[in-house]
């Protein structure tokens, strides 16, 4: 109000590799390398993306909507980045957050190609799955993976995430409906925050 703006939420999360930390305008750059370098390992898993993914001039103007989303509490972006904070190895979105009686968000998660295979998404979610149930009181976290993609099935079980069912033409990845399986994580010892 009155020319004031307000910041929205600074998360940043440590592992034992890895800076989990919630993207702002500044990481324009970085993201644009990100999905530049990785967009045909990509590809195959993601929406058809348009140039913009490749430019920080198209994520300059992305990245105001999403700190929009960050201050509503809507939607948390984190990128996955090495521990000096130069390069983005990945992101996890957690999208749609809905409170209510529902406190829910759906979980959306890529790595970079040079990055697979060296459990580095699983330490990454593990603490951002932790900040979302325990600092945003989230009670369920739904994540979807397309049948074929095994790799992503299991991380998700190796995370706790139980299958509940299965929806066809889910989807609409690199050009086509694909069918997904779904999954959700539920946090047990979820209580209503009291403050």
């Amino acid at each position: 109000m009155f020319g004031y703006r307000s910041a929205g939420p600074r998360v940043r999360l440590t592992t034992d590799r890895l800076v989990v930390r919630l993207v702002h305008e500044r990481d324009a750059w970085r993201l644009a390398d990100y999905y530049a370098e990785n967009r045909a390992f990509l590809k195959p898993w993601e929406p058809v993306r348009d140039e913009s993914h490749c430019y920080p001039s198209g994520w300059q103007a992305r990245l105001g909507l999403i700190a929009d989303m960050h201050k509503q509490g809507s939607a948390y972006y984190f990128v996955l980045m090495d521990q000096e904070e130069r390069e983005v190895r990945g992101v996890a979105n957690f999208s749609n957050v809905l409170r209510g009686s529902f406190h829910a968000c759906y979980l959306g998660y890529s790595l970079g190609e040079k990055w697979q295979g060296q459990g580095m998404m699983f330490e990454a979610l593990q603490s951002a799955i932790r900040y979302m149930q325990r600092q945003q009181r989230i009670h369920r976290i739904m994540a979807n993976y397309m049948p074929h993609n095994q790799r992503s099935g299991d991380l998700l079980a190796r995370l706790g995430f139980e299958k509940e069912g299965y929806a066809k033409d889910y989807l609409l990845i690199d050009g086509r409906w694909q069918d997904h399986v779904l999954t959700a994580l539920t946090w047990r010892e979820w209580t209503p925050d009291r403050r």
